[in-house]
């Protein structure tokens, strides 16, 4: 049986910095998680996934991820040991 489709969002890396960066509905990309765009079918997803994929100049490893997994949100502030970075603002 297949497993029902979860609402989804794109996420890459920065090419330069490496921060966690979210595809938006404008087709551009946020470090604001909350602006990703939310795809609800599969198909659309693999699409826009593919499309994402061909800006090699702007970010690196896009993937989709769960719209609601909490791991989303600890890579955004990066490593929980201690404050350094992103967590020390």
């Amino acid at each position: 049986m297949a497993r029902e489709f979860v609402p989804q969002i794109i996420t890459s890396n920065h090419l330069i910095e490496g921060d966690s960066i979210y595809l938006t509905e404008a087709g551009a990309w946020s470090r604001i998680a909350a602006d990703a765009m939310l795809l609800a079918n599969a198909e659309i997803a693999a699409t826009t996934l593919a499309t994402a994929n061909l800006q090699t100049d702007l970010h690196v490893g896009a993937y989709l991820a769960d719209a609601t997994h909490f791991r989303e949100t600890f890579r955004a502030v990066g490593p929980s040991n201690y404050f350094h970075g992103k967590q020390a603002v």
